[in-house]
């Protein structure tokens, strides 16, 4: 008897999201699909791993799980605790809004896959556009599905996701894009409680794209699903060089 694959979803925006639903049933026919989320929303946490406090797991319904902490614990938890074991594909989504560019640092979604890749295991991102409150959850699923049976037929190279972005609407297809680059200012409002004292406030912000043939924002702008492929390792290989110039004095000399 040949074994399904077996398929972990999570997400960032919590276990009641219809998204990780529609995204949980539309993967099922490929594999034995476990849903483990945070069990509130956990959105822009990033790769945060809980130290300072216990987690609490709870079975919601057969074959989904939630836990009180971070997409990164999420897939810890069910590996350890829930599947016992590593699945074949980790799928996290499908996140209400575009994860692109710089944005795939703040992204609890992009964290739950990168947790994913850096324990070896071939791993999805998926996101849709935030169209003024309104989702497009089914689509985006069937484009996850789509990439999710390639996936687990040909493989990943090792440690690598790949961070998905569906557009609103008809599509015009597939591109294998790079992260987008922007110039952002961060706003930071200041406020006053009622006794007076002063609290903050982070908005969105403002971001200026800059012009790229291939990035994840010039695709779904151009009306096409962008596929950037992301792994764990932050080097920048193109700088080791300039470091290895670096006038710097040896240990022994800094006082």
């Amino acid at each position: 008897m040949v074994q399904m694959p077996r398929i972990l979803v999570t997400n960032d925006d919590g276990v009641d999201s219809d998204g990780i639903h529609i995204l949980a049933e539309a993967l099922a026919p490929l594999g034995e699909v476990t849903v483990v989320a945070p069990l509130q929303e956990a959105s822009a946490i990033g790769h945060a791993l809980t130290l300072r406090r216990p987690l609490r797991l709870e079975a919601v319904r057969p074959g989904v799980f939630a836990v009180d902490g971070t997409p990164t614990d999420c897939v810890n938890i069910a590996i350890s605790h829930v599947l016992n074991g590593k699945p074949d594909l980790v799928v996290s989504g499908i996140n209400k809004g575009w994860n692109l560019g710089d944005d795939v640092t703040y992204s609890g979604t992009v964290a739950g896959a990168l947790e994913g890749a850096l324990l070896g295991i071939a791993s999805l991102a998926i996101s849709t556009r935030n169209n003024r409150g309104t989702f497009e959850f089914l689509p985006a699923a069937r484009v996850a599905a789509m990439v999710a049976e390639a996936v687990l037929t040909q493989g990943l190279p090792p440690f690598t996701l790949l961070n998905i972005n569906v557009p609103f609407g008809p599509h015009k297809g597939f591109r294998t894009t790079v992260q987008a680059k922007r110039n952002h200012v961060t706003v930071v409002s200041e406020r006053l409680d009622p006794r007076k004292n002063p609290y903050y406030w982070i908005e969105e912000g403002k971001n200026s794209w800059e012009p790229h043939d291939r990035s994840d924002y010039q695709a779904v702008r151009d009306g096409y699903i962008s596929i950037t492929p992301l792994h764990p390792d932050m080097t920048a290989h193109d700088v080791l060089s300039h470091v290895d110039g670096l006038s710097l004095v040896s240990p022994s000399e800094v006082r």
